[in-house]
């Protein structure tokens, strides 16, 4: 075999010993230079009977796109596929190999380099831009990636934490998360009730029996789908979505008593233009420098202001020192100081009273989060990443494909395809 065959198997790392390259040249098409590699693939024996003895009848051409780092110059090989007749069962057959799939002018070596890409958040228009293919091809490579994530319905991690994300038409679809590992465990299309009772109830009761907390925003019907699909499991509702159900009934009575005062007068500006400070910890204020605010028109620490402005009215002040103890209570998971918190009796906005209501009525799950560790951030990280995924391919039309994008772009599936 020549050394013009190994030099330029070595350059585009093929190993089929079948190849016999004989040739190379630049040539024009489409008024885009290209490296253009002339080969042969031999069919050394039957692939029926496996007898040697066969009757050469020709080749079949195919033009091979084969990758490159220099995308500026495609790399086409131009293989010269052996048909063979096999004199001793008489089939007629013919060369095939790793290189390509049959009935196929893309190199096995394109696609993998196609789907390498598809794990990073990157558009299919620059992926085939890259790799000198089409988007139909990209987007072909990244339908045969599908079956890779089939459904076990043999275990369920024993933390999971639920949530929902906007995808394909602006609906929401549901997502769920393992606690500790933070992998993802499914995404459905829809989030409703009906869909997820089917979903987990094909899992056999004792992959449901080894869930033990699942975590969650108020909706209202995970609580009934968590208590008919686990037994053994608490519900957790996040500390995130507790502070800010909170936060959001203060601000809206800060709004309210500061539309009863004058836009000129002091109450009126000392509520609304630092309003910012009014949602931060107490303990975080300045309380030594003041500084002078053209608003209202004096010198005062970020305390000062805020002490100021709620003294303003007494149900405000009260709600801001709820809201204080609730935070620190959740933080410090004092379940006994946030119990008699949600119990108040207080003069407090009407927003905030209903806001504990809802607090009451799932005071289990309330306790839970504060007292638990699991929380719903790796959850809000993994659908802000989503959003980018959506955001780089100017949204998605097909829920599979979008799908298998997510799955792609995680990090364990990514570590599986480049190794």
């Amino acid at each position: 075999m020549s050394s013009l065959n190994h030099c330029i198997k070595f350059e585009l790392d093929i190993k089929d010993e079948n190849i016999v390259f004989k040739d190379y040249f630049y040539k024009s098409i489409k008024l885009q230079k290209h490296k253009i590699y002339e080969a042969e693939l031999i069919q050394p024996a039957c692939p029926f009977c496996g007898s040697l003895d066969l009757l050469h009848n020709g080749h079949l051409i195919a033009n091979i796109h084969y990758p490159t780092a220099n995308a500026s110059l495609p790399v086409i090989i131009r293989l010269a596929k052996q048909r063979v007749k096999c004199r001793d069962c008489d089939h007629w057959s013919m060369a095939q190999s790793e290189l390509v799939n049959k009935y196929c002018s893309i190199s096995n070596a394109s696609k993998l380099k196609v789907l390498s890409a598809l794990t990073e958040d990157r558009s299919m228009t620059s992926i085939a831009r890259e790799n000198n293919v089409s988007i139909n091809t990209v987007q072909r490579v990244l339908g045969n990636c599908s079956h890779r994530f089939i459904d076990s319905y043999e275990y369920l991690p024993a933390h999971l934490a639920f949530d929902e994300f906007k995808g394909v038409d602006r609906q929401l679809h549901f997502i769920c998360l393992a606690g500790d590992n933070h992998q993802v465990v499914q995404i459905l299309r829809t989030r409703y009730k009906k869909t997820l009772l089917k979903y987990f109830g094909r899992f056999s009761p004792q992959a449901r029996a080894n869930v033990k907390t699942v975590t969650m925003d108020l909706n209202f019907y995970y609580q009934d789908i968590v208590r008919a699909c686990f037994p053994n499991a608490q519900i957790v509702i996040d500390r995130f979505h507790m502070i800010q159900m909170l936060t959001r009934s203060f601000n809206s009575l800060r709004v309210q008593v500061m539309k009863t005062f004058d836009k000129r007068s002091r109450q009126y500006q000392l509520l609304k233009s630092p309003w910012k400070l009014y949602l931060k910890k107490f303990d975080e204020l300045e309380k030594v420098h003041p500084r002078y605010n053209w608003h209202y028109k004096d010198c005062l620490t970020q305390a000062q202001a805020v002490t100021e402005g709620i003294n303003t009215s007494t149900a405000l002040e009260n709600s801001y020192n709820l809201m204080q103890s609730f935070i620190q209570a959740v933080e410090t998971g004092n379940t006994h100081e946030l119990k008699s918190l949600i119990n108040c009796q207080d003069q407090i906005g009407t927003l905030m009273h209903k806001t504990l209501l809802i607090f009451k009525h799932n005071l289990t799950a309330v306790l839970n989060g504060a007292a638990l560790p699991y929380s719903n951030g790796c959850l809000e990280g993994f659908n802000r990443k989503i959003k980018q995924i959506e955001r780089t391919a100017f949204g998605y039309s097909n829920f599979t494909n979008l799908l298998t994008r997510i799955r792609l772009e995680e990090d364990l599936y990514k570590e599986n395809i480049l190794t």
